[in-house]
C-alpha cells in the first residue's frame, strides 16, 4: 500500500471581516406565524437585507447577470453534489438563546458590532438577526479516499487504469441516473472520482473530452420522456468533507475574488433537481437536470406536485426565466410510500431522492384508470423548493438571498430559514448545530451548501466544466445506529456473485427502516467481527446504502453463534466457487439455468436502462423464473422471454420475496405471501355471458403488449439487455452507432472494438467472450427467430457515418407522431446514425419534418415555417439514402 500523501493547504490570508449568508432548506413550518403555541425555535427571524453599496459589493455598479444556478442534484455516483435548497423569510418570533450560544451576526448597516447578549435593534430592511448556535461544537469529519499517483506508473499502466475508472464510474451513473438504483456509495464513488482526476492532472493526454471528470449527472440523450434543453445550463457542486477544507475553500475564493465576500448557505435536499421555465409568467416545461444542458421532459407529471404554481403571481414577469428547485418526499410521505411498496411485495426506496426520481419520472403511457389514480396520488406527496433562476440576463437583484424574496413573491415554494452570519466560523458553528439537529427537519438532508451571496461574484468567480467556484457543498458524515444482528443469509444474483446479507432488527436510519444490509462476502464477514445474535453498529454510506461497521463486544452473553459460508448455491445446489485465482467472492458457476441468475437477467432486460418494459418488474421477474406453480417455470432462460403468450403468465403463481436476500416475504399468520400477478376472477358482467374461470389480468396483457413493442426497441437497448459484463448505455450506445447492427458487432476483431470512442479493450474482450459463450448465441438465435430487429434502419455501416460524415451530416430533423416501421427512439436513432441531428422541436434552422399520424403542433409549426414534411416512406428514404434521393 503506498503512503498517504498529506495534501497541500494554502497559507490563510490574514485575519479580516467575512461575512456569510445561511439559508435552511426546510419544508414550510406546520406552526401558523402568530400562533402562541407555536414551538420555540433556537433561530431567530430573517429579516429583508439590505442591498449590497458600493462598500460592501465592490467598486462596479453594473448589473451582472447571475452565473449558472447549482440545482440541488443528487450526489451518488458523482463527486459533485447538488447545489442548495432555496429560503425565504421564517415567520416564527426569535426565541431566547442559552448562554453557550453564539450569535452570528449579519451584515448590517451598523457600525459597531453589539455584544453577544444584546438585544438588536433592526432599522426597516435590516439583515437577519443573530443565528444562535452551540459555540463548543465541533464541526464533524467525513473520511475521504484519497488517490496518490505513484510517478513511476508507466503511460500504459495509467491509460489501463483510466479505462477502468471510467468505465466503473460510468457503470454507477447509469445506474443511478438510468435505473434510479444505486450500487456503490457516496465515498466509494468519490474515491474513484478523485483517482481519475489525479490521474489525468498527471498524464493530461489520458483526458478524453466524455471523460466524466467533465461531465454533470447522467447523459443528454433522454429516453424516458422527450429531450429538454436548457436554456443555461445547470451545474453540480464540489463537495468538501471537513471543517478544514471547508475553510480552505472559503480562503481560496476570497482571495480569487480579492476582497470580502459574503456568503448563503442552506441544507442539501435529497430529492431531484427539476427546471422550471416560465415565459411571461406561464409554465411551459418543467425537465430534469440530465447532463445539465439537455433533461427530460416531466412537465405534466410536474403539474401534480402542490405548490407549483402554472402562472407567477403579480405582473411585469420577464419573457423567459428558468427557475431551479428541488423535489423530494417529506419524510412521513416518503415511510407511507415505502409501506405501500412493502404491503405489494415490490421493492422498497432506498432513500427519499430515488422515490422521488422513480416518482417523478413515471409514465401516464399504458396505465388504466386505476393505476393513473395511483400515479397521480403519488406525484400529489412530493414537494418542491425553490432555490434560483436562470436564463434572465439583468434579473432586478443583486444577492442571491434577494432572489428567493423575489420568487417568494412571484408564489413559489421557497425555503422557510436562511441566516446570515459572520465569518467562516459562524458558518461552521451552523453546520454542526444542524449536524446534530438534521432530525428536526421535515425531509432528508445530507449536507449544508455554502454559496457567494452577491450576483456579481458569480461571473467573477466563474465555474468548471461541472461546478461553480462561487459554492459548496459540505457533506455530513453517515449516522450511526445499533440492532440486533438477527441471521446471516447468502443471496445469488445476476452475476452469480453469493453474498452474504444480513438480517436485522428493523431500525431506522438516514431516513427509512432498514432490515438488512450486504456483507459482500465471508472475508468481510471475518474482518469485521460479526457473530450471528450481535448487537451490531449500523450507518448509510453516502447515507444511502446501508453498511454494518461491527459488533458492540460488550453486550455479548454468549448466546452469539459464528457465521459459516455456504458450500453450494442456495439456489440450485451448485457448488460455489472463485472463478479464478485470486478472487475474494464465490460464485456461483451455473449461469445458464441457476434460477436466481435468470431472474436478474430477466428483471434487468425489464429495467430502464435496457428494453424499459414497465410490466416485467421484481414480482413478474420472479413469477416468469421462480413460480410456485406451476412446476416448471415459463422462462428457463431468458432466450423464450420473446416468446411468451397470454396462456403462459395466467397459471402462474409466485412467492413473494425479498428482493436483496431471497427470504420469503410473510403475511400476518406466518405463512408465504403468495401472488397470482397476471390473473383475475371474472367480473360480474362476464360471469352473466357465461364466461368462467381465471382470466388474464390487465398487467398480463400489458407485459405481453410491451414484450411485443420491445422488439423494434434501438439497437443500444438490445445490448444492453443480453446482459454483456460491462456493457451498459453508454457503451451500447458507442457500439450500436458504429456499427449499425449486432452482425457487424460479431464479425468485428478486439482491435475494431477497442477502437471505437467509449469502448476500448475491456469492453471489447466482454463482447467477445461473450458470444463464445452457445447458450448466449442461442439467445440471439431465439429472439432474432421471434422478430426481435438487431439493426438500426438505414445505419450505412460499420464506421461509415462517422468517416463519411454521413447522408444527414449537418442536418437538423424532427420526427413526429407515428411513423410506420419506427419507434419513437428508433427514429431518432435513425437520424442520429445517419449523421444527422434528432431535434425534439420545429424551429427555423430544421431541414425537414417526418410526420406521421398524431404529429400535432409540430407538423403545424413545419408547414407554418415553410419546412419539408415527410412520411415514413420518405422518412425510410432519406436515413438511408440521403436528402438527393427524395427528388429522384
Amino acid at each position: 500500500m503506498r503512503p498517504r500523501r498529506t495534501p497541500l493547504r494554502r497559507p490563510l490570508r490574514p485575519p479580516r471581516t467575512r461575512r456569510f449568508t445561511c439559508v435552511l432548506a426546510l419544508a414550510p413550518s406546520p406552526w401558523p406565524a402568530s400562533s402562541a403555541s407555536r414551538p420555540a425555535s433556537p433561530w431567530p427571524v430573517p429579516l429583508s437585507r439590505p442591498k449590497p453599496t458600493a462598500a460592501t459589493a465592490g467598486a462596479s455598479s453594473r448589473p451582472r447577470r447571475p452565473a449558472p444556478t447549482a440545482g440541488s442534484a443528487p450526489t451518488r455516483a458523482r463527486s459533485t453534489s447538488r447545489a442548495s435548497e432555496s429560503a425565504t423569510s421564517h415567520g416564527s418570533s426569535a426565541s431566547t438563546a442559552p448562554a453557550d450560544w453564539a450569535p452570528c451576526w449579519p451584515r448590517s448597516t451598523a457600525t459597531t458590532r453589539p455584544t453577544a447578549d444584546a438585544t438588536p435593534e433592526p432599522t426597516g430592511q435590516a439583515a437577519a438577526v443573530a443565528c444562535p448556535v452551540r459555540a463548543s461544537a465541533v464541526l464533524p469529519r467525513l473520511g475521504r479516499v484519497d488517490a496518490d499517483i505513484d510517478t513511476a506508473l508507466s503511460l500504459t499502466d495509467a491509460a489501463d487504469e483510466v479505462e477502468q475508472l471510467t468505465i466503473r464510474i460510468n457503470e454507477a451513473r447509469d445506474a443511478y441516473y438510468e435505473r434510479d438504483t444505486v450500487i456503490i456509495s457516496d465515498a466509494e464513488y468519490d474515491g474513484l472520482m478523485h483517482r481519475l482526476e489525479e490521474l489525468e492532472r498527471t498524464y493530461p493526454q489520458l483526458q478524453s473530452q466524455d471523460s466524466p471528470t467533465l461531465t454533470v449527472g447522467g447523459r443528454g440523450e433522454t429516453t424516458l420522456f422527450a429531450p429538454v434543453e436548457h436554456a443555461e445550463r445547470m451545474l453540480s457542486l464540489d463537495n468538501v468533507f471537513s471543517a478544514d477544507e471547508l475553510a480552505e475553500w472559503a480562503a481560496r475564493a476570497e482571495a480569487s475574488a480579492g476582497r470580502a465576500v459574503h456568503w448563503l448557505c442552506e441544507l442539501k435536499i435529497d430529492g431531484l433537481a427539476i427546471n422550471l421555465r416560465y415565459e411571461r409568467g406561464r409554465l411551459v416545461s418543467a425537465a430534469t437536470r440530465g447532463d445539465g444542458r439537455v433533461g427530460e421532459d416531466v412537465t405534466e407529471n410536474v403539474r401534480f406536485i402542490p405548490g407549483i404554481p402554472a402562472r407567477l403571481a403579480g405582473e411585469g414577469h420577464p419573457a423567459l426565466v428558468e427557475v431551479r428547485g428541488e423535489v423530494f418526499f417529506p419524510t412521513a410521505a416518503f415511510d407511507d410510500l415505502n409501506a405501500h411498496q412493502a404491503e405489494a411485495g415490490e421493492r422498497e426506496f432506498a432513500n427519499p431522492r430515488n422515490a422521488a426520481s422513480g416518482s417523478l419520472r413515471q409514465k401516464a403511457e399504458g396505465k388504466n384508470a386505476a393505476q393513473l389514480e395511483l400515479m397521480h396520488a403519488r406525484l400529489g406527496r412530493l414537494q418542491m423548493l425553490v432555490h434560483g433562476i436562470g436564463a434572465w440576463p439583468n434579473p432586478p437583484v443583486s444577492a442571491q438571498s434577494e432572489v428567493y424574496e423575489l420568487l417568494r413573491g412571484w408564489g413559489l415554494p421557497t425555503s422557510t430559514r436562511y441566516r446570515v452570519v459572520d465569518g467562516i466560523a459562524g458558518v461552521q458553528e451552523f453546520v454542526a448545530y444542524y449536524g446534530e439537529h438534521r432530525h428536526s427537519v421535515e425531509h432528508e438532508i445530507d449536507g449544508v451548501v455554502v454559496k457567494v451571496d452577491e450576483l456579481a461574484l458569480h461571473d467573477e468567480l466563474g465555474a468548471t466544466s461541472r461546478a461553480p467556484r462561487w459554492a459548496i457543498a459540505y457533506k455530513y458524515p453517515p449516522e450511526q445506529v445499533n440492532t440486533k444482528l438477527l441471521d446471516i443469509v447468502v443471496s445469488v444474483g445476476r452475476t452469480g456473485r453469493a453474498t452474504p446479507f444480513a438480517v436485522m432488527e428493523p431500525v431506522r436510519v438516514a431516513g427509512s427502516v432498514v432490515r438488512q444490509a450486504t456483507l459482500h462476502n465471508q472475508d468481510v464477514v471475518k474482518a469485521k467481527g460479526v457473530l450471528i445474535g450481535d448487537t451490531i453498529v449500523l450507518r448509510k454510506a453516502g447515507d444511502v446504502i446501508p453498511e454494518v461497521l461491527g459488533p458492540v463486544v460488550e453486550l455479548r452473553d454468549g448466546s452469539e453463534r459464528p457465521f459459516v459460508m455456504p458450500a453450494e448455491c442456495p439456489e440450485c445446489g451448485t457448488p460455489l466457487r472463485a472463478m479464478k485465482e485470486g478472487d475474494i467472492d464465490l460464485r456461483c458457476p451455473n449461469a445458464r439455468a441457476c434460477p436466481a441468475q435468470v431472474r436478474g437477467r430477466v428483471e434487468h432486460i425489464g429495467s430502464r436502462g435496457a428494453l424499459d418494459i414497465e410490466a416485467l418488474g421484481e414480482v413478474s421477474a420472479a413469477a416468469l423464473t421462480q413460480p410456485r406453480v406451476p412446476a416448471e417455470p415459463p422462462l428457463p432462460t431468458e432466450a423464450g422471454l420473446f416468446d411468451l403468450t397470454v396462456d403462459d403468465l395466467t397459471p402462474i403463481e409466485v412467492v413473494v420475496r425479498d428482493a436483496e436476500t431471497g427470504l420469503e416475504k410473510l403475511e400476518e399468520d406466518g405463512t408465504a405471501r403468495v401472488r397470482a400477478p397476471f390473473r383475475r376472477n371474472p367480473s360480474a358482467a362476464e360471469k352473466k355471458q357465461g364466461v368462467v374461470g381465471p382470466q388474464p389480468s390487465a398487467s398480463g396483457l400489458k407485459l405481453i403488449d410491451e414484450i411485443r413493442k420491445a422488439k423494434t426497441k434501438p439497437l443500444w437497448r438490445i445490448l444492453v439487455s443480453l446482459n454483456i459484463r460491462h456493457v451498459g448505455p453508454v457503451a451500447a450506445r458507442a457500439l450500436a452507432d458504429h456499427f449499425g447492427s449486432l452482425d457487424a458487432i460479431r464479425a468485428a476483431s478486439r482491435e475494431e472494438l477497442a477502437e471505437v470512442e467509449g469502448v476500448g479493450p475491456i469492453i471489447a474482450d466482454a463482447v467477445l467472450d461473450w458470444f463464445e459463450v452457445d447458450w448466449h448465441r442461442d439467445i440471439v438465435e431465439r429472439w432474432a427467430a421471434a422478430g426481435v430487429q438487431f439493426a438500426t434502419p438505414g445505419h450505412p455501416g460499420p464506421g461509415a457515418a462517422a468517416a463519411s460524415g454521413g447522408v444527414l451530416a449537418g442536418l437538423t430533423v424532427v420526427a413526429t407522431g407515428s411513423l410506420e416501421g419506427f419507434t419513437r427512439e428508433g427514429a431518432q436513432e435513425a437520424i442520429i446514425a445517419a449523421g444527422g441531428k434528432a431535434a425534439s422541436s420545429v424551429s427555423k434552422n430544421t431541414d425537414f419534418v417526418a410526420a406521421g399520424p398524431g404529429a400535432g403542433s409540430k407538423l403545424a409549426k413545419a408547414e407554418a415555417l415553410g419546412i419539408r414534411v415527410l412520411d415514413a416512406a420518405q422518412f425510410a428514404v432519406l436515413v438511408t439514402k440521403g436528402p438527393a434521393a427524395l427528388d429522384e
